[in-house]
This record gives C-alpha cells, structure tokens and sequence, in this order.
C-alpha cells in the first residue's frame, strides 16, 4: 500500500520526467520510508511482555468467527478430565488460555488429584483452606467430587466435560492400561475379554475400575452396580445438574465450537493439534483386539448410538445452537487448523513416534500395547512463532511440569492446609514400557509423580519436597 501511494504521489508531481539521479534519491527515500515503518512494527513485537502471546494466523475480516457480542470471557473454569476422551487436547488449551493471560491453576501435587481415590480439596498443591486462596482453572486427572471442588473454585465456576462412545472407549482403554488393569492382564484381546468379562473382572482389585463403566467412575458415580434404566436415568440427571456443557470426543470440532461460545472465548483460543493419540495398528493386523470384528457385547448399531443420552443432548445443543451456524464455524476453525499446521508442524502434521522425535523435552509418556503419538515443530520458526506452536504441542505431563515451576518457584513450595509440611513416602520404581527404560515414582497413594526422568533429576525433586 506504501509503494502504491508512492507511485500515485510520483505521477502526480509529475515525478516520471525526473532524472536517473532523483529518481534513484526519491527510491531510496520510499524503500527508507517502509524500512521504517517496518522496523516500527518489529520493534512492537520484539518489546512485547514476557507473558505468552497467541498465534494469530489468519488476518481476514471474520478470523475469530462469528461476534461473541459484550459478553467478557470466562476465566474460572473446572473440566473433569475422563479417560482417553481426547481429554488431553482439552486440558492442553485450557492450559494455554491460562498461561497466556497470567491465570491461576489448581494443581496437583503430582500429575494427578490422588486418583482413584475420589477427590479431596487438600490435594490441590497451594490450597490452604476454603476459598482462601482463588484459583482459576482445574482440569487435571481426579474422581469428581463436587463438594470437595466447591472448596477450591470460584462460585461463578464453568463446569464441562468430555465422553466418547463406549465402543470406542473400550478398545482405547484396553490398548493403554492393559498392563494396569488386572482385568486386562488376564486376556489375550478384547474380544476374549468382552465375551466373558465377569470371569476376569473382579471389582476389589486396584486399577480394575478401567475395564467397567470408566466414564461412570470418573464423574464420582457407582460403577459396580447392575446395569438398569432406573441407575442410568439418576447418573444422567447428576451429571446434568453438575455440568453446564458435555462435549462429545468424536464431534470434537463441533465440541469447540459450542465450549467457546458458552466460554466467550475468540475461536483461535480453541484451535487444537490431537495430543495423545496412539498409532493405530495396520488393519487386519488388530491382533490386541483380539477378534476381527468388535464382539456382541460391545457393538452398537448408528441408530443405538444416537439413543445415548449424552450424544442425544449434545445434538440438541448443536440445534439450538444453529445448523448452518456450526457449519460455518467449524469449516473457519478447521481452516485455522491447517494453516498453523502448515507454519507449526513438520511432515505436513502427521504425528510421528516418540522415538523419532529430536528434542526430548516434547516426547509424549508412553503406556501400554500401542505407541503414542507426538510432533515435530518446524525449523526456521521465529521466537515468537516457535513458543506459540510449542505450547500447542507440548505433552501434558511437561505441560504441567512447567506452570508448576512458574506458579510455585522451588524456593516458595507451599504448605499444606492449615501450614503443616506435606508427609510424603515415595518409592523410586523402575519399570520398561515399549523395550525402553523408564523412571516412575509414586506417591503414597499410587499417584504418579514423575515419569521420563533420570534418577538424579527425580533425587533432587524430592530433596527440594
């Protein structure tokens, strides 16, 4: 635009019939003139504060979507994090949200809120009592408790959640905890355990809530009972009442697109990469599944899905919320996606095994009988670019790890409520995951507190405890 309004102001003072020497001089005065202007503009993004800013990738009229109106964007936020619901991706932009603009997390005092164990206000690390320090955001791992939550968030607090179809939910279940579920351990595949499940199933053993109803047991609900409509009609009723909005893991987008609306946030907020996804096995190569096809017990046809009470409400929302509305935000959001995936992600964003990942500050933890999947950042990226993709990228546990260290400096760990020091007994553990040594320690309780780390890393972390 400067060099047009260059050329228009040339033409007009007739500064075509000038000589070679004033028309070199007036050149170099426009090339001098954007040079500035342009160093202007690099200086403001250079000067910016140090608290992270958003990519903005697209610079058209509608890039946020549609007009969100006066509403100011919600800021305390609780979303209870279910199992292998595509929770992490969530978890991973509520994290970026916060750190961007300085918000407080609850977090816990290892990676998860004493899990399974249901979920005690004294396990949120810096909680000093009822209310008495405000937190903002809660999202990590915990059996949800909603009186012990009142404790610790705001009154005004946004709650939401994730399911997905159980179908689905069960084979990704059986693929990661088949060395944690006693359940699982018992089987060859799936199938063998699907024909047959109270045979291997025993509801006192630890870690055997994630082969029954693990959705129901994530939202505080009794998981062993019989299966009834009576049971099935109060568990939808409390998790109604509880929830303001519940997304759907295979609508995802369409997920977004209703969070950010009932949050107030812009859409770039709620542009996501898939974190924690697990490669898939090569068809007919299902050799974990154990059958070929998914078994009686476990199938659904279309028509059984749309009946699940979840995913019949979901699409009343979406009704409510408008057709051509949601069509029309989910294609920008989408857009969005594939362009910060051409200027973020290497091999076109395809995820890649955590092996062939170079920098291994980014490599996602391990689990179970399948490999999951992480990224590549681009190289070449500026500074500024380069810390926006990482933190679209970066895995929850390092995620974590990082607003933990900024929100409470090693020199300031926080006391427990009522000031007493925290008494802790960890045991150091040494297991192999995938052919490869891995470092676990454990709380007391069997939460895990570190993962990925070498011995001296996790000695110093407990000496600093």
């Amino acid at each position: 635009m400067v060099f047009r309004r260059s050329a228009r102001r040339m033409r007009w003072w007739g500064c075509y019939r000038m000589g070679p020497i004033w028309k070199a001089l007036l050149v170099f005065v426009v090339i001098a003139f954007a040079g500035q202007l342009l160093g202007v503009i690099f200086n403001k993004s250079w000067m910016q504060p140090e608290r992270p800013h958003s990519l903005y990738s697209l610079p058209s009229e509608n890039s946020q979507g549609e007009s969100l109106g006066s509403c100011q964007p919600n800021i305390h936020i609780m979303f209870l994090k279910t199992h292998k619901t595509a929770s992490s991706t969530v978890l991973n932009l509520l994290y970026r949200f916060g750190e961007e603009r300085g918000l407080k997390f609850a977090l816990p005092m290892g990676y998860q809120f004493g899990y399974p164990l249901p979920f005690i206000a004294q396990r949120v690390k810096g909680y000093r009592g009822p209310h008495v320090a405000e937190f903002d955001i809660m999202g990590n791992h915990m059996r949800f408790n909603k009186p012990e939550v009142e404790k610790v968030m705001p009154a005004d607090t946004f709650y939401f959640s994730i399911l997905r179809d159980p179908v689905a939910l069960a084979e990704s279940s059986y693929a990661y905890y088949k060395y944690v579920a006693p359940a699982f351990t018992r089987v060859k595949g799936l199938g063998e355990f699907a024909d047959n499940p109270y045979k291997y199933y025993d509801p006192r053993l630890r870690n055997n809530h994630y082969a029954h109803n693990l959705m129901w047991f994530d939202f505080g609900l009794d998981h062993t009972s019989n299966f009834s409509l009576a049971l099935i009609k109060r568990g939808v009723a409390a998790v109604r009442r509880n929830f303001k909005l519940i997304l759907i893991s295979e609508y995802f987008d369409q997920s977004m697109v209703l969070l950010r609306h009932a949050l107030c946030w812009p859409l770039d907020a709620v542009v996501s990469f898939s974190l924690n996804a697990r490669q898939q096995m090569p068809s007919g190569r299902s050799r974990w599944v154990g059958k070929a096809a998914a078994p009686a017990p476990l199938a659904l046809t279309d028509k059984q899905r749309l009946k699940l009470p979840f995913n019949l409400t979901f699409w009343q929302e979406v009704e409510r919320f408008g057709r051509s509305r949601m069509e029309s935000e989910v294609a920008l959001l989408r857009t969005k996606r594939e362009v910060l995936t051409r200027i973020c992600l290497r091999g076109g964003g395809r995820p890649i095994e955590a092996s062939r990942i170079r920098d291994k500050t980014i490599r996602p933890f391990q689990s179970g009988l399948v490999k999951i999947l992480g990224y590549e950042l681009q190289s070449g990226l500026d500074s500024a670019t380069w810390e926006a993709c990482l933190r679209m990228i970066r895995p929850e546990i390092q995620y974590k790890d990082l607003l933990d260290l900024r929100q409470f400096p090693r020199a300031q760990q926080p006391p427990a409520a009522g000031g007493l020091p925290v008494k802790r007994k960890s045991s150091i553990l040494r297991t192999e995951d995938n052919g490869g040594k891995m470092l676990m320690e454990k709380d007391w309780d069997g939460t895990i507190l570190f993962r990925n780390q070498t011995l001296e890393q996790v000695d110093s972390k407990v000496r600093l405890r």
